[in-house]
């Protein structure tokens, strides 16, 4: 997605991977920091859409300034990210689903957002 500052005085636009989404926002990694309340656009989000969104936090990931963890809220609460078959506390109705004769979408390994790791790149976890 590309993230565009709507504030002059906070200048950023960078194409950023949210690392973690919900229908209230999402997180993602940044090469600079935005103040709280940053009035912010999310767009070429999965399907081609766009958000308006403000930043909620940010935290520096590390101790090099290098890089930044930054939450936004959206605007408008709800599945802007184009998951199929969102999960159930989430509370929307999937925007993707009812297109065949009202039939819910099955997950599927190949859309948005499980094809972005495949199961041989997930670490396994458990103790040694």
């Amino acid at each position: 997605m590309v993230v565009t500052s709507m504030d002059r005085r906070h200048a950023f636009s960078a194409s950023c991977v949210a690392l973690v989404v919900s229908p209230q926002g999402c997180g993602f990694r940044a090469s600079q920091p935005l103040p709280l309340e940053t009035p912010v656009l999310l767009s070429d989000l999965p399907g081609g859409g766009s958000a308006s969104a403000r930043v909620a936090n940010c935290l520096p990931l590390g101790n090099d300034g290098k890089y930044f963890l930054i939450g936004v809220s959206l605007y408008n609460p709800g599945n802007v990210w184009g998951i199929a078959d969102p999960p159930a506390d989430w509370n929307c109705t999937s925007s993707a689903g009812t297109a065949s004769g009202g039939a819910a979408a099955t997950k599927s390994k190949s859309v948005w957002p499980y094809n972005l790791v495949s199961g041989q790149d997930q670490a396994r976890l458990g103790r040694k």
